[in-house]
């Protein structure tokens, strides 16, 4: 039998369990494994209070997955909302509820904050995602707006 998951917000005491499960989840969108610069990336945006990290842990040590959450703004809402930019369950952790775990503590932790809305992207091929995002009271929105980006 395995022991009860808990969900813990990250600390910077977990920097290199989580630059782990962040380098795996980069190399999931096909970028070159580079476990310093993940734990980097993870460290900076604890440290600078950019994002707020859940993860999934039986032990307090290991973590099985995590979700990552930005702050921001909707004007046209006049509101404070959140963007789920991260989620990854490490391969052993799959099938067994620990994203719908991390994604329903976001969500409560956003409604605690006085957000008034979590919003999100994923691929048309996630199929599974999708699934979960559906399942979780996560709605399509009608695609009337094109998403553009620009490196600068």
């Amino acid at each position: 039998m395995s022991k009860p998951l808990d969900i813990i917000r990250v600390t910077q005491a977990h920097t290199a369990e989580l630059g782990r499960l962040f380098d795996l989840y980069r190399q999931f969108y096909d970028c070159d494994a580079d476990l310093e610069l993940a734990k980097q990336y993870i460290s900076d945006r604890i440290n600078n209070d950019e994002s707020v990290i859940f993860a999934a842990t039986e032990d307090g040590e290991t973590l099985l997955g995590f979700v990552q959450l930005y702050p921001s703004f909707c004007s046209v809402e006049v509101m404070k909302i959140f963007i789920l930019y991260d989620l990854y369950v490490d391969a052993d952790g799959r099938n067994k509820g620990i994203g719908a775990l991390l994604m329903n503590k976001a969500s409560e932790f956003a409604k605690a904050s006085g957000a008034g809305r979590v919003d999100l992207l994923t691929g048309h091929s996630n199929k599974p995602g999708q699934h979960l995002y559906e399942k979780l009271g996560y709605e399509k929105v009608n695609e009337e707006f094109y998403g553009y980006s620009l490196y600068v």
